[in-house]
């Protein structure tokens, strides 16, 4: 115990006296470290808007829906209507962790104005609690509203090929079940800027209530679930599949849904591995050329100390020990520098364009999560020791008379 202490105040007393050397090894650290905290950070930040803003409004947190729905709905969808049933949507509300269950009828046709007809997606909802309307932003207008059956939110982009605004009256035109059609005639409550574009210029938004009027049915396609917090989600699909009400239909949670999100993991993942790789062929380059030029300039001490009768074990733990605390403090300053860059950054907002197939454009944050500050400090030390590794095995080499000798 006594002996590790010496050497610790030994290591540290050489990264210091070093002044200029370490300063040097440790702006190498605590830049890469620094940048890879915030290229992470905002490859983070790009996962949670994936996640919370367009893939888990757009498909909720669980969707419940008839066996074969998700594969073979929208040839047929008539043919997969839930049962209205109040009892089984009560079950699945009073579950824990559940913030609240909407249910969705999907439906396509036509829409008329004037002399103007286009065709449409339409979704009918439950206005005051389907995730979906946080998805959309409000370009005119205002929002569905339960007191108001007869209004139609559309998609800014549809509104514009047809030629209307809000206030018009238009008529939907869809095929109802058995044949023949059906018509129903409402008004442009708002238009909205869908993330998507081609939903933009394709959807429109309904009550639920008036598109079961439209299609003359009951029930729904879907019930949506959404939970207090993302992290439930594993644990709530387990207690449905349990629940008797809905052990006999198809729950997916919204990971097995949102196939972009996946491969936007799944594509910045490895490119933020590649970048990881880069800072630590840096910071090994660095650190080992600092060693090695400490090595070199403390032959004579190293010989000394060896013919005084340290044990060449501890001569190479104590350059292990310096490259370990060039790493802890090199990681400390750059991991302060990253977060308080962070914090600016997000403050400020990172402008992003909207790219192809987005409707409007984002401001983009950088997000330092526990696992990031832990990978920043696993990096600057694992590093920083691999670095030490060959220095101090060569320090432990010296032959001490050739040691005592050098320079000389």
């Amino acid at each position: 115990m006594n002996a590790g202490k010496v050497d610790f105040r030994l290591a540290l007393r050489n990264v210091l006296r070093q002044r200029r050397r370490s300063l040097f090894a440790l702006a190498a650290i605590g830049f890469g470290v620094t940048a890879m905290m915030l290229a992470t950070g905002y490859i983070e930040w790009i996962f949670w808007a994936n996640r919370e803003e367009i893939a888990i409004p757009q498909y909720g947190h669980v969707q419940v829906s008839r066996p074969g729905y998700q594969a073979n709905g929208k040839s047929d969808p008539l043919a997969y209507l839930l049962p209205d049933d109040p009892a089984a949507l009560a079950a699945v509300e009073h579950l824990p962790g559940v913030k609240t269950v909407s249910q969705r009828l999907d439906f396509s046709g036509l829409v008329s104005h004037g002399e103007s007809t286009l065709s449409f997606l339409g979704l009918g909802i439950d206005p005051a609690q389907d995730p979906s309307m946080h998805n959309v932003v409000i370009r005119e207008g205002q929002t569905l509203d339960v007191g108001d059956p007869k209004g139609i939110l559309m998609g800014a982009g549809l509104a514009a090929n047809l030629g209307v605004k809000t206030g018009d009256t238009i008529v939907l035109l869809t095929n109802a079940p058995g044949g023949g059609l059906r018509a129903i005639e409402g008004h442009v409550r708002g238009l909205a800027a869908i993330t998507v574009k081609a939903y933009n210029d394709s959807m429109l938004y309904v009550p639920i209530e008036t598109a079961r009027e439209l299609l003359r049915v009951q029930g729904a396609h879907l019930w949506v679930v959404m939970l207090r917090q993302t992290e439930m989600t594993a644990a709530t699909v387990a207690r449905l599949g349990k629940t008797a009400p809905l052990n006999k239909l198809e729950i997916i949670p919204w990971y097995q849904l949102a196939d972009f999100y996946n491969k936007t993991v799944a594509l910045f993942s490895r490119q933020i591995g590649v970048v990881k790789l880069i800072i630590a062929c840096i910071i090994v380059l660095s650190i080992s050329n600092t060693m090695t030029m400490s090595v070199m300039e403390r032959t004579i001490e190293i010989g000394t100390a060896m013919a005084l009768g340290i044990r060449r074990k501890r001569i190479l733990s104590l350059f292990l020990m310096e490259g370990g605390l060039l790493g802890i403090l090199g990681g400390t300053i750059g991991f302060l520098a990253g977060y308080l860059l962070a914090t600016a950054i997000s403050y400020v907002g990172i402008p992003i364009p909207a790219g192809p197939g987005m409707a409007h454009d984002f401001t983009g944050r950088v997000i330092i999560t526990p696992g990031i500050a832990r990978d920043a400090f696993v990096i600057a030390i694992s590093t920083t020791l691999l670095a030490s590794i060959y220095p101090a095995w060569r320090a432990s080499r010296l032959v001490i008379v050739d040691a005592l000798r050098h320079g000389r």
